[in-house]
């Protein structure tokens, strides 16, 4: 399909503090889309009215722009040290992303580009997944889980976030798991598209994709596992889907509010 006669919507869970909030719209406002037929769909799950207003602001600069109301749990906390998640978070973010799901396929969509509420993106980053050829492709980003942890990556090979590349039979020392998990790491700092067993936050999925039955509600007898986007990379890896991750075009993460320092210097690399 000619990239430019495809039809994609656009959707994010949001709850979130109104300055991230803010980058993250502004970014989406500077992707170039020129030739794309682009629509939203929010679930506005914010309990902060800022966030709210710059929502509906949005909507009111780009045609196309549908906000549905989220549960409003109110429970989610970000702080400078972590993100604290428990299973009903996760389990409703997977409720909201099936039904963007579902409106996808309702509507004909050709694609979806599920982004997280604090990414920022580079401008041609779109077109460039769009022209990947790929049914499940994320951008790679980078993020501290930890203040003072080194950055990791938002993909992974196995399980909830193996890094390490092996075969199901092999027994490694705590040295070679350390070795290759590093070359792994390095290699994801080259730009390329590579085959990964797990994914999430900056995906584009096909309809093909989308029609075979991904999702992201939690499977029920998988108890080793834990968040949405474990879940649905299990489904398409069932379902014979492969997954992939590029990495030309880096997301920039707003993981905490002090990474909001880093904006400036991001757009003015990447646009």
């Amino acid at each position: 399909m000619d990239i430019a006669q495809s039809k994609i919507l656009i959707g994010s869970p949001i709850c979130q503090k109104p300055n991230i909030l803010h980058e993250f719209l502004e970014s989406l406002d500077r992707a170039d889309k020129d030739g794309l037929h682009i629509e939203y769909l929010f679930v506005d799950d914010n309990t902060n009215e800022a966030s709210k207003a710059l929502l509906a602001d949005f909507g009111q600069r780009n045609d196309n722009v549908k906000t549905i109301p989220g549960k409003q749990l109110n429970k989610y906390q970000c702080t400078e040290v972590s993100h604290y998640w428990n299973s009903e978070l996760m389990n409703t973010v997977g409720e909201y992303k099936d039904r963007i799901i579902e409106y996808a396929i309702e509507n004909e969509f050709d694609y979806i580009f599920l982004i997280d509420s604090d990414l920022l993106i580079n401008k041609r980053l779109i077109k460039h997944l769009l022209n990947c050829g790929k049914d499940i492709v994320s951008e790679i980003f980078w993020t501290k889980w930890k203040p003072q942890s080194s950055p990791l990556p938002n993909v992974w090979l196995y399980d909830q976030y193996n890094l390490v590349p092996s075969q199901q039979s092999e027994n490694l020392s705590e040295s070679e798991k350390a070795l290759r998990r590093l070359m792994f790491i390095s290699e994801l700092q080259i730009p390329g598209l590579y085959k990964v067993g797990g994914l999430g936050a900056c995906t584009l999925i096909s309809r093909a994709a989308l029609l075979k039955g991904v999702k992201f509600k939690q499977i029920e007898n998988l108890r080793i596992l834990k968040g949405e986007d474990r879940f649905f990379c299990v489904r398409a890896a069932v379902l014979g889907l492969e997954l992939f991750v590029d990495t030309h075009y880096p997301a920039y993460h707003i993981y905490r509010e002090s990474d909001l320092e880093g904006v400036p210097e991001y757009i003015a690399k990447n646009e």
